[in-house]
Parts: structure tokens; sequence; C-alpha cells
């Protein structure tokens, strides 16, 4: 068993259990992010609440409805407020604090949910999806944060990976919650899974009263006593001990350096050395969104039943189930195999998985003249959902969680939260618009490009080029603190090359040496005006 684990390193002080649990409790707010987006895919397959909302629209079965551009505002708005909350998240992790700043991300939420559950017509509805969306956007920029600032480096990958594990557990209860309420003849068949959002607001709110706030972002507002004393808390030794401040030390000098530069603007996140850095995160979170997934949890419950399944509320818990599951191997293997092996295996599964569930839906269904999906062969339907489920597993073990671990550590501490929001804001953009194009893409109607099974081509093209964007961008970081992160990027041009590299010195080492070479520099001129004093008192005639 001993080789199958993540053990903490030989001369490690401290205990690291604290940074551990700490570092999971946060990962609970990616439940508000998990249950808020999966709980919408439910609602619009509702009965009654498309009965309620319904502004005269009549679906192919019949029925009274939410219009397909209606149902792409209401998925999508949320994304559009999380792409504006995630770009707002620095004003406040920069000025506030990390810790603050989450728990007033909370109260934006709360507010969101407040006017989701009072909502009975579609633009209350519609600011309540907003006014959340900016609470989650928010959150998820803040999260892996405060992560990274807090973990140890030997385990970090896993906990900023359990955020994502979180967002699969919020999908999940997501799916039940629908599951129980779908039926409900009341406003309670909508507002029992919009309303349980208080819930995990309030828990997080709670918990970060008493977590402290990150070493990282009190060294960056001078407050190095402060820091002492939160890393002291994290790794339950004294504020003293020659361990906390030999790590103070080098966030110390690392933070000086980056300062010495000059200061950080969103500008400079595209300038110099930082572009290549911006642009990874950015294309790491763009790409996640591109392979499809939340296709499949946003509109999977529509999807499945247009693909003939009969109950297909039972087959979203069942891809909920498979994703939460899915992502325990990847927590595991991120800090022991690494970053870019999984990256690149969990790609290669992907494309496999998305071709295939292309093939078998276009080559085995069909369409009758109102456009009601025609089932030519049930069993490669079943094999399709086989394949959509292989799927989630290949993305929810690599893909799903590291897109947050990289993005969380590439960044130096002055960019960080700067960087961070942007490459988060990238993800929500792109949330933002599979939701909204994804009817107009797959419905069927004067205007809709009705792809149906099609879709999936698309997400396979994407997948595609996933392969090719890790072996070329992504720097293996496992085992290395955010600091040693940073000189991996300044020494290393290939990101191939990147897996063999190792540290020569720490940033505490080369900031002394270059103190010392300055003070020798200094002392040598002042020698040499000395000499030439003197020289000129021993001849005054000249």
């Amino acid at each position: 068993m001993g080789r199958f684990a993540v053990s903490k390193p030989d001369g490690e002080a401290g205990k690291a259990w604290p940074a551990i649990v700490i570092g999971l409790f946060v990962a609970f707010g990616g439940v508000l992010f998990g249950y808020d987006t999966g709980t919408i895919s439910g609602i619009l397959a509702m009965d009654y609440w498309q009965n309620l909302f319904s502004t005269g629209y009549v679906n192919t079965k019949g029925h009274l409805d939410v219009s397909p551009s209606q149902s792409s505002a209401i998925v999508s708005i949320l994304s559009a407020g999380t792409f504006f909350g995630a770009l707002g998240s620095p004003l406040m992790a920069d000025t506030i604090g990390r810790r603050f700043a989450l728990i007033a991300s909370s109260w934006v939420f709360i507010l969101g949910v407040i006017f989701q559950t009072a909502a009975t017509a579609l633009p209350l509805f519609l600011a309540g999806r907003f006014f959340a969306g900016f609470g989650v956007g928010l959150v998820s920029a803040l999260i892996p944060l405060y992560q990274s600032e807090t973990a140890p480096r030997w385990i970090r990958g896993a906990i900023v990976g359990a955020y994502q594990l979180a967002i699969t557990i919020g999908l999940l209860l997501a799916a039940i919650v629908d599951y129980a309420t779908q039926y409900r003849q009341d406003t309670g068949s909508y507002r029992i899974p919009v309303a349980i959002q208080f819930a995990w607001a309030i828990i997080l709110i709670g918990g970060m009263l008493l977590l402290p706030e990150t070493p990282r972002y009190l060294i960056k507002k001078g407050q190095h006593d402060k820091a002492a004393r939160s890393l002291s808390q994290l790794r339950r030794i004294e504020p003293a001990h020659d361990a906390i401040q030999a790590e103070l030390r080098e966030i110390q000098a690392n933070h000086d350096f980056e300062m010495s530069i000059g200061s950080s603007s969103y500008i400079d996140c595209f300038k110099g050395p930082m572009l290549k850095r911006q642009l990874t995160g950015m294309g790491l979170q763009a790409l996640q969104q591109l392979t499809g997934i939340n296709f499949i949890f946003y509109y999977g419950t529509q999807y499945f039943k247009n693909s003939g399944i009969q109950d297909p509320f039972t087959i979203q818990m069942i891809t909920s189930c498979i994703n939460v599951v899915s992502t325990l191997p990847g927590l595991w293997a991120v800090d022991k195999i690494g970053r870019r092996p999984l990256l690149l295996w969990g790609a290669v599964g992907m494309c496999v998985s998305q071709f295939l569930v292309a093939m078998l839906g276009t080559l085995t269904t069909g369409q009758d003249s109102l456009g009601n999906i025609i089932v030519y062969n049930v069993a490669a339907q079943k094999a399709g959902i086989a394949f959509v489920c292989i799927y989630i597993f290949f993305f929810a073990s690599t893909w799903g969680p590291l897109a947050w671990v990289v993005t969380g550590e590439i960044f130096p501490l002055k960019h960080r939260a700067k960087g961070l929001s942007l490459t988060t804001a990238t993800n929500w953009l792109l949330n933002w618009a599979i939701a909204y194009a994804t009817p107009y893409l797959v419905n069927y109607g004067p205007g809709y490009a009705n792809l149906q099974s099609k879709i999936f081509f698309v997400w396979f093209g994407a997948c595609f080029l996933c392969i090719s964007f890790v072996y070329f961008f992504i720097y293996e970081t496992k085992g290395w603190s955010l600091e040693e992160v940073d000189e991996l990027y300044s020494e290393v041009t290939s990101a191939s090359k990147s897996a063999s590299w190792k540290p020569s010195t720490t940033f505490a080492e080369r900031q002394g040496v270059a103190a010392a070479e300055g003070e020798g520099e200094k002392t040598v001129r002042e020698s040499g005006q000395h000499d030439v004093g003197s020289h000129h008192d021993a001849n005054p005639a000249l």
C-alpha cells in the first residue's frame, strides 16, 4: 500500500492535517457552484414549472413550456453573472482579503437565491439567476486562490482538486432533489430545490468566520507577524519556529522580487513572461468547457428524453454519481502521477468517447415531420449513454479537477488574484456561450441548427485540441511550492522539459546573494573613494 500513498515528505516540519482540513472545508464552496448549475436542468423539465413560467409557447409534445430562446437565457444568464463575478474577485481578494471576500461573495449568492425562490414569472427568476451567478463567479475564483495559498505543496493538487469534487457532489445533490420534487404540482416543485441553497451558503459563511487569512495575502499587505501566526495555525507549530520563518522568508523574497519589477494590473497579466502563463490558464479553462461536460449537466435531462429514455431523471442521477466517484482517483493521482500525464491521457479518453457517442447517436436516430426523435436502435442509444458515462469518468478524474489545480498554482503572488480571475472568467465565458448556443444548435425548427447528437462531434473536435494543448503548454508542477513553480517558469522554456527540472536555489538565497553582491559593490566603491581621497591628501600640490 505504501507505494500507492501520497506521503508527507521527510523533513517537513509541523503537522499537515490542519491545512488539509481547512482546504477541504473551503472546497465545500464548490457545492454552491455544482448545485446551482445542476438544479436548472431538472427544473426546466418539470411540468408545473413549465406551465407556470410559460409565456404561451407550446413544445413539440403539445405542452406549455418556455421557448428555446427563453430556455437558453435562463441557463446562460447564470454564466453571465459568474463571468462578471470572476472578473470582480481580485477587487475584494486584494482589498479585504481572501477570507472576507469569500464571506461577502456568499451573501451575494444568497440574494440571488432569494429572488429565485420568490419568483413566479421569468423576469424575477432571471434576476435571481444573475445574482446567484455573480456570487458563484466570485466564489469560483476565490476558493482555488485560498486553497493554493494555504495547502502544503506535497498535497496541494488533491486539496485544490477537492473543489471539483465538491462541484460534482453539488451536481449529484441537485439531481437527487430535482428527482424528489419533479412530480409536485405546486411551487414547491422548484422552490424546494432552489431554497436548499441557503444552507450551502450559510455553512460556508460560518466556517470562513473561524478560519485564518492566507499567509501569502498577509505578506502581500506587509503584515509579517500576522502571516507568521496564520502559518503557525496551518502547520501547528510556534510562529518563531525555524520552519515557519524559513517559509515566510521565501514567500517574502519572492514577493519583494516581483514588486521590484513593478506593480500589477490586468494589462500586466498579458505582458512579458506572464503572457505565456496567462494564456495557458485561460486556454485550459476554455478547453475544459469545450469538452462538452456542461451540455450533459445543463441539458442532459432534455437530451435523454429526446433519445427515447423513459426516465431521464434517473439517467441524470446515474451520470452525477459517476461524476462524483470518478473524481476520487483523480485526487489521488494528481500528486502521485502528476499534472501533465493525467491531462494528456484524460484528453485522449474524452476524445474517443465523444466520437463514439456522436457516431452512435447520428446513425441510429431520426426525426418525424414535427421534430420528434425516432429511435431506430435502442441498444445503440444505451451504448451511447454508456460512452457518455465513460467520457464523464475521464473528465471527472482529469480535466475536471486539474484545470483548477493548474490555474491555482502557475501565477506569482503579485499577479495571482488577477490571473486567476481572468482564467475563471474565461471558464464562465465559454460556459455562458455553450449554455446560450446549445438550444439553437440542437433544437428542431426554423432558425435552429437541429444538430441533435451531431453536437458531440463538436465536443470531439475540442477534445482533440486538448491533447496538443497539454503537450505544448502544460508544465509539470507536482511537488513544488508556489514560489518554486514561479522559478520553474522563469528557467524552463519548453513544457515538455518541465518534468525533469529541479530547483537550484530558493528565492531567499538568490535575494541574499544579490544583497551581498550589492553590499560588496558598495564597499568597493567606498573603498575606492577613500583611496582617492587619501591620495589627494598625500599630494596636496596635485
